[in-house]
């Protein structure tokens, strides 16, 4: 997965597709969408923290491309210093809410733990779940995670969201078949279309995103590659107030 900031580059500049979201509005015009390039060198999610914050201090909405889902700790923290009322809004095959996995607190199978134990988020919400242990059931329950299973999802599901929204968008919540570019295959997600219309259908203030744990050595044929260029443009879209 830390290749797949340059990929998901490669692909939006491709040639293949042009910059104009769903929506009509076009982020390839003059000052809408900047690259600041890779954060460098990266020892923990915590590394993150201040360029992102320093970003947000000058005025912009940060869209962060990972990387596995650990920097999804760091993301949320940088936002959650602007944004103390901050609602994420987590699309995942996994809940990524071990306390412990592995012996590493802060693992790609931990973030949210770590996010709702400091009080980064006042909510959280996850959505396209299908891994859910009994483990992770009772820490959603300490924390009061508000969870969507895919067995439960509907695509004419309204979220009621007020104030900023972070959205952390895993790419295995897409169907391997629509994305087979990851780490953790896990059947039964959503397809490209769900998310794209579940993500326009919402009402809210979306203040910051990241995408998370595209994997080019898994993908075919550079298929999740696009899907990310492609989220990337819906989600930005949806960013601009």
């Amino acid at each position: 997965p830390a290749k797949a900031p340059d990929e998901i580059r490669k692909y939006l500049h491709c040639g293949a597709m042009n910059f104009c979201a769903e929506s009509g509005i076009d982020l390839g015009q003059s000052g809408v969408l900047k690259d600041v390039g890779n954060v460098t060198p990266i020892s923990h999610p915590r590394d993150v923290v201040a360029p992102i914050e320093d970003l947000i201090d000058k005025g912009a909405r940060v869209i962060a491309l990972g990387g596995d889902h650990s920097l999804s700790y760091g993301t949320i923290k940088a936002h959650s210093k602007s944004f103390p009322q901050l609602t994420v809004l987590h699309f995942d095959a996994h809940p990524d809410l071990h306390d412990d996995f592995e012996g590493n607190k802060f693992s790609h199978a931990c973030p949210f733990a770590r996010v709702m134990e400091e009080g980064l988020a006042a909510r959280l919400i996850q959505v396209g779940i299908r891994t859910l242990t009994p483990h992770q059931n009772e820490q959603a329950e300490k924390f009061g995670v508000e969870i969507i299973q895919m067995k439960d999802w509907s695509p004419s599901i309204k979220l009621n969201i007020d104030g900023p929204v972070f959205m952390s968008f895993d790419i295995d919540v897409l169907d391997p078949a629509y994305a087979p570019g990851i780490s953790h295959h896990e059947p039964g997600g959503m397809t490209t279309r769900d998310a794209i219309d579940f993500i326009n259908n919402q009402h809210m203030n979306l203040i910051g995103a990241d995408i998370m744990e595209y994997n080019p050595d898994r993908d075919i044929n550079g298929v999740t590659g696009m899907v990310c260029s492609k989220l990337l443009k819906e989600i930005g879209a949806k960013m601009l107030p």
